[in-house]
């Protein structure tokens, strides 16, 4: 039943646990039904007086309470096989959204991924802490009732055992009209989930373009919808409780119609054995009703156990480049071997040949919409080419693990990411090894951060907001820079960084970079004439083909395009 069979699993020693109680919560209700029929022979039939039965009260009240406490054993035995099975559940993603390849990781909507991690994962709390204890305990318990009634009446126990499966066999029907919809349900809950976080983070910019009412009444729908499978799911769950109860009193009153016959009419039994039926039989009903209670509880967990298991089998179909580790003696020699990319239907690249030789400063220009920052971002490896290879050093770079190819490359774009922490935590991050507070200090030094951090209170301890809020957007690339200093990268790619800036910051940024990139292979996206008079090789892009390379003076000689482009304001592009 559980999609997540293989992928994750109980421990032996819950399981025997299980089993374990559920013998002495058996063991409880045969004993106490056994004493209770006992009790009310001697007293009433048997005319013994209080003190001869005294000591079975006591019994009596022991195997009440250890039947209390084995329900409590029980319920906190599942509560906490649910909560160590989820926390387990919750590493795994993690660690899969954190080892899974980038192109894969920045797809599809955040607010998905972690409606998965969080709702997802809750909804597996009552298939652990409720279903599985009831599948145990209704193996044993209406087992050993079972024995008990066979031992003391055939017939009994004969109807016993002939009604039991039309409850299992409701199961089975509830579970198939239930599983479509359960599916649906968790459907509507993570579209809810991740149209709502989408939106709530672009609400500035809904506001701006007048495009806030639009979403609002988006989500309204949305949140219709899932309220409509949440009910339609509901309705099914009542009218099971229905059916079970029907089917429970349905068949004690033949077991109380049979005794009552047998005792009354034809004599054919006596009272103890009688009233022990009686008394047990509502035990192994109640058993029986109670796993039903469960299996839609836990079937209602099978659509979030379809999500996650979908979740953590993507990591097995989107593998990282693989597992040769690239050699550190300098940059390697990068290629684009017919490469080919598509964003739907509306843009594509097509047939880039490209080869960049180790250490050499590259411009890639073109037109708005040519396709530059996307060829960055398949050098990158945030991107992997529909069709052709990205070859490091004559390799394909899926034979390269990815965490041997990042650990090389620094990627700096145009707005870079500052998360909320201190200014020394967000250039530390930049690097993966641990870093001493003289070489973060020296990293932000050669970035131009000194300045900024002697004017801030607490200097490098000072805290930022998300996003970087209270840096302006010179200050966040110098903190982008100051990562790739602590991190000294052998490829460096620049998504025209300085775009924006005023003269000033952006002439500073300009040395910061030139400094950053004399021990490095450099690839830029460039808009200004003076980023690609100096580069080793320039590749000119439009509309997604590359239509000529060369230096600048070769491309001047040449290229008609490239020499309107630089008559346009003194820039590149605009």
């Amino acid at each position: 039943m559980n999609p997540l069979k293989g992928i994750i699993s109980v421990p032996r020693r819950t399981m025997v646990a299980f089993a374990l109680v559920a013998v002495l919560m058996g063991l409880a209700i045969v004993g106490q039904s056994y004493l209770i029929v006992d009790i009310v022979d001697r007293i009433f039939l048997k005319e013994a007086d209080f003190k001869s039965i005294l000591p079975m009260m006591w019994l009596l009240l022991g195997l009440l309470l250890l039947r209390v406490a084995t329900t409590y054993w029980n319920g906190r035995l599942g509560a906490k096989t649910a909560a160590d099975i989820k926390q387990e559940l919750r590493e795994k993603l993690l660690a899969k959204y954190t080892r899974t390849p980038v192109a894969s990781a920045i797809s599809g909507q955040s607010g998905e991924k972690v409606s998965v991690l969080l709702d997802a994962v809750d909804e597996m709390d009552s298939y652990y802490s409720q279903y599985l204890p009831k599948v145990v305990q209704t193996t044993i318990v209406p087992l050993m009732v079972l024995v008990v009634a066979f031992s003391y009446d055939l017939y009994t126990g004969l109807i016993m055992m002939i009604t039991a499966p039309f409850i299992p066999l409701f199961y089975i029907i509830i579970g198939i009209m239930t599983q479509k919809r359960a599916d649906a349900q968790l459907e509507k809950m993570t579209a809810f989930s991740g149209k709502f976080l989408d939106t709530l983070q672009g609400i500035t910019t809904l506001k701006l373009f007048g495009r806030a009412r639009r979403e609002e009444q988006a989500i309204e729908a949305s949140s219709h919808a899932f309220r409509d499978a949440t009910l339609a799911v509901l309705k099914i769950a009542f009218l099971s409780s229905l059916m079970l109860e029907f089917i429970s009193m349905l068949s004690m009153g033949l077991i109380a119609l049979e005794v009552s016959l047998r005792l009354i009419l034809f004599q054919s039994i006596t009272f103890f054995p009688a009233f022990l039926m009686l008394v047990i039989a509502p035990e192994y009903y109640l058993a029986l009703k109670e796993m039903g209670a469960a299996f839609h509880t836990g079937r209602g967990s099978v659509a979030a156990a379809k999500r996650i298991a979908s979740e953590l089998s993507a990591e097995e179909r989107t593998v990282a480049f693989g597992k040769l580790e690239l050699e550190a003696d300098g940059p390697p020699e990068i290629r684009l071997d017919d490469v080919s990319f598509t964003y739907g239907e509306s843009f594509a690249l097509r047939d880039i040949e490209m080869k960049i030789r180790p250490y050499e400063k590259v411009a890639l220009i073109g037109k708005s919409g040519a396709g530059k920052s996307t060829v960055l971002q398949l050098l990158a490896g945030l991107a992997d080419p529909l069709s052709g290879e990205v070859r490091i050093d004559g390799r394909k770079r899926h034979d390269y693990a990815e965490a041997s190819w990042f650990k090389r490359l620094s990627y700096i774009s145009q707005h870079p990411y500052l998360y909320a922490g201190t200014l020394a935590d967000n250039i530390a991050i930049g690097d993966l090894r641990t870093s001493s507070r003289a070489e973060i200090e020296e990293a932000g030094r050669r970035a131009g951060l000194a300045e900024l951090a002697s004017t801030l209170p607490e200097g490098y301890d000072t805290l930022i907001g998300e996003g970087g809020r209270g840096l302006s957007g010179g200050e966040k690339q110098r903190v982008a820079l100051a990562r790739a200093f602590l991190k000294q990268p052998d490829i460096i790619l620049f998504d025209e960084p300085t775009t924006g800036l005023d003269v000033r910051t952006e002439r500073l940024l300009r040395e910061a970079m030139e400094e950053l990139g004399r021990r490095a292979t450099v690839v830029t996206v460039a808009h200004r004439l003076h980023t690609v008079r100096k580069v080793d090789q320039i590749f000119l892009l439009d509309a997604g083909s590359l239509i000529d390379a060369g230096t600048h003076e070769e491309l001047l000689g040449r290229s008609e395009a490239y020499r309107e482009m630089t008559k346009v304001g003194g820039g590149v592009a605009k």
